[in-house]
Formats: C-alpha cells, structure tokens, sequence
C-alpha cells in the first residue's frame, strides 16, 4: 500500500488534473490524501452563501473519493503570492512529514494562475531528499483553463508519464460536477466536453482509451 499525497492550490484542480488516477489508486487500495492549499474568506470578498456551497461541496467530494484524510491551509484563495514563501513551505514541510507520502502530485509551474506557480514551487522546496525521506516520486497534473491556456511558448507542460483512466473517467465527470460554479458548458475550458476531449487526446498518445497526463520531476524509486 502506497501513501500518495494529492495538492491542490484550489478545490477543483485535484479532480481536473487527476481526479481518474486519484480513484484508481483508491481502488487499487492505495491511501491517498487531498492537501488544499487556500480557504475563501468573508474578507477577500467572498460572500457566507458562497463559502457554504464551497463547504459542501468539498464536503461531498471528499466522501466521494474516499480520501485517507483531507487538509486546508487558511491561505486567501488567489492571494498566496502576499504570503511570504518561506511561511508556506513550513506549512506543507508540516503535512508532508506527517503523512509520509511516497508519491506526490503538484500543479504545473507553467500554469497561468498565481496560486498553481507558488504552490509548485513551494513544494518543489520540501524535496531534498534528506530532508523528506519518504518521498520518491513528485509529477505536475495539468489544469483545463490554467495548464492549456498558458502564453509561454518556450516552456510548456510536456507529459511523460500517461495513466489510463478508462474505467473512471465517468466518475471523474460526476465528481467535478459538484463545483457547479467551475464547470458550464463548451467552449468554456472546465466543460464536460473539454475534460472528455483531453481524455481522449492523452489516450491517443499513450495508447489507452481515456488517460490522464503527468510531468514526471523527482523519481527516486529504484
């Protein structure tokens, strides 16, 4: 049984970027845990009805996806880059040597938003080897609306690693339906049609019928 670590810089970005290999591991009898990185706040401007709704949808799922355990840092959602790095790096050292996670799975440093490009280089700094032993593998997921929709034309996210989810991807589909205020109809990125359209891409690459894609960073399993 392997203990594997899922971080989030938001709810919705641990199902779009690997929501399918997250219940894949779940099945195969994995534990696996959900680090979210950032909480809404009455004071950034969000309002009560919609940090309940963002409640129980995380709420659900969680028991959806039967995570080991579920973490949220108290960071303002979208405003990671006013706290100062080495803060967060203490918080994730923290959670990391608590679980004792052997794989990790972080957002890509190439995503447009603010809060995916510090929460990969926050954990980027936990990885010294003597530092977070139990750790062996770290790989980016990509994020529909941040991953593909990135302006740097000499830095791109190019997968490496392809894992086949063809016997979760309805399940993913349900389970990001739950965020119904991040999730609406095409052409919009996070749109049904577009999460089965990146399925069926990264399939054809790797040569399953439905896949999702990863950047491998650290591999220190042999």
């Amino acid at each position: 049984m392997k203990k594997i670590l899922i971080i989030s810089p938001h709810p919705d970005d641990e199902t779009l970027g690997c929501g399918g290999t997250i219940l894949k591991n779940i099945k195969n009898g994995h534990q696996v845990h959900w680090l979210n990185m950032t909480t809404m706040k009455k004071s950034d401007g969000f309002s009560k009805k919609k940090i309940d709704l963002r409640a129980k949808e995380i709420k659900k799922v969680i028991k959806l996806y039967n995570f080991k355990t579920y973490k949220s840092f108290n960071f303002s959602t979208a405003k990671l880059d006013v706290y100062p790095l080495k803060d967060i790096i203490k918080e994730l050292n923290n959670v990391i040597r608590k679980i004792k996670p052997e794989t990790i799975y972080i957002p890509s440093i190439y995503d447009n938003h603010t809060d995916h490009k510090i929460t990969h280089e926050a954990v980027k700094s936990c990885f010294k080897w003597f530092r977070q032993k139990s750790v062996k593998k770290v790989l980016t997921y990509e994020v529909l609306s941040e991953t593909n929709i990135s302006f740097n034309r000499k830095k791109q996210f190019l997968p490496n690693v392809y894992e086949n989810i063809s016997n979760f991807l309805n399940k993913k589909i349900n389970i990001m339906k739950i965020y119904s205020s991040e999730i609406s109809k095409h052409p919009f990125p996070r749109s049904k049609r577009a999460i089965i359209s990146l399925a069926v891409l990264r399939g054809t690459q790797s040569g399953f019928k439905y896949a999702e894609a990863f950047e491998l960073l650290i591999d220190r399993s042999s």
